[in-house]
């Protein structure tokens, strides 16, 4: 079957699937193929369970059928790229503006805050979750219809390339990068190899008539490797950008104010946590602004956001305030949020830390400076999680695991009346814990 018959056949029947335990009637299933499974083997159960086609790569799967049911597998050389191909056709078909973010940290939330802004006055087709991979985003893609006006489609990466696939896959109209981090380590190589993969998205914008991106101009990784592509420009005040804006307050909650070039000013009371947020709500302001949403709704659409996610979450339980930020940690963002942390007051602080994953031959060095900022920080408990921190915890308490963690709790250790910060990487799994606090 060519792509173009394929296409025909995912318009009569335009909900895509990857999982037997959601088989929508009359959608299509893609088999797709991973290192401890093989969707080729749940096609049967796919179609049994509601879905019209399955696409295969099997052709074992078909034969073992009969001719009346074989035609309802659709065999291709290689699922996944059928599914990359698919939604690349069809996001060409729409042709409605796409913005493309990503970025080392702070992507879902300003992808979360650009969509918020935009959806005061357009439809708007944006990620979910963080389904920013070679799977997740073309079936973003496949989720456009002919009622999205605008889409925005975020994409991550931990290895060299990763940016320019995706970006070839978006086919955006305009880009965001957050940031630049240390972070993915051991599949970038470097910091240098982050720069370069997350510039990607540039290079493929450069190259396309009419596109332009979204510019953090205080950011000295990306304004160099931006020249050459027209920008939409945003920053701290006084700079000239065509967004500026500046912290008011942040204790605990983010508090600022932005003006767009020659305006006046617009203050925002929101509800993340973190001095680090003001760029990313600059980002979806920038976005917003240029795609004719005023001042006045952009405000109120960041004003009435709220993170979730265990992203700068804040927390109140029966015993203490957690600020929790446990879906993602590297030595940027790490120390972004103890900056912040130390910023508030609070006479009862507290900390607890899961080791960062993915950073390779550094990762030794970048624990020690995590946990010597921490234990700075003068708060009355320092409780780290992880093999990584365990050589330089003198002054905290340490964990071997988050299983270790529960069973203090459980055991009387339970702390109270306390401001606590919880961070790792989510494989550390410390969003198990505000439930024991």
């Amino acid at each position: 079957m060519s792509l173009s018959e394929l296409y025909q056949l995912y318009l009569e029947h335009p909900v895509v699937t990857t999982d037997t335990r959601d088989c929508p009637e009359g959608s299509l299933f893609f088999a797709l193929r991973g290192a401890n499974f093989d969707g080729n083997a749940f096609a049967r159960q796919a179609l049994q369970s509601g879905c019209a086609y399955a696409v295969v790569d099997a052709p074992c799967v078909r034969e073992a059928v009969s001719a009346s049911e074989a035609s309802r597998y659709i065999l291709v050389d290689d699922v996944l790229t059928t599914l990359q191909q698919l939604a690349a056709y069809h996001r060409r078909q729409l042709g409605i503006p796409v913005i493309q973010i990503t970025g080392t940290n702070g992507k879902t939330t300003t992808k979360e805050l650009t969509a918020a802004v935009l959806a005061t006055k357009w439809h708007v087709l944006y990620t979910q979750g963080n389904f920013n991979n070679h799977i997740g985003v073309p079936k973003t893609l496949l989720r456009l219809n002919s009622a999205h006006q605008l889409a925005v489609i975020e994409t991550g990466a931990n290895h060299p390339g990763e940016i320019a696939e995706l970006s070839a896959l978006v086919d955006a109209n305009c880009g965001l990068i957050t940031n630049v981090g240390r972070a993915h380590l051991e599949g970038f190589g470097s910091f240098e190899g982050v720069i370069h993969t997350k510039g990607e998205l540039y290079d493929y914008l450069r190259q396309k008539p009419g596109a332009f991106i979204f510019l953090d101009g205080d950011n000295p990784h990306l304004t160099p490797i931006a020249e050459g592509i027209p920008a939409v420009t945003y920053g701290l005040p006084g700079k000239g950008y065509d967004v500026e804006g500046e912290i008011v307050a942040c204790n605990p909650w983010l508090q600022f104010r932005f003006c767009v070039k020659g305006g006046e000013w617009h203050t925002v009371q929101t509800h993340l946590i973190g001095s680090y947020n003001l760029t990313n709500a600059l980002a979806a302001l920038a976005v917003g602004l240029r795609f004719d949403v005023s001042p006045e709704q952009a405000s109120q659409a960041i004003a009435a956001y709220v993170p979730s996610n265990n992203r700068s979450e804040l927390l109140r339980t029966a015993h203490n305030e957690l600020i929790v930020d446990a879906y993602n940690a590297n030595p940027t963002s790490m120390r972004a949020a103890l900056d912040n942390f130390a910023l508030i007051s609070h006479p009862h602080k507290m900390l607890i830390l899961g080791e960062m994953r993915e950073l390779g031959a550094v990762s030794a060095e970048e624990h020690q400076k995590v946990a010597a900022q921490a234990l700075s920080l003068g708060a009355e408990a320092v409780w780290f999680v992880g093999e990584e921190f365990q050589p330089y915890s003198e002054g905290a308490q340490w964990f071997p695991d988050v299983e270790a963690v529960k069973t203090a709790l459980s055991g009387g250790a339970k702390p109270a009346e306390r401001l606590i910060l919880i961070k790792g990487s989510n494989g550390t799994k410390l969003f198990q814990l505000p439930a024991l606090l």
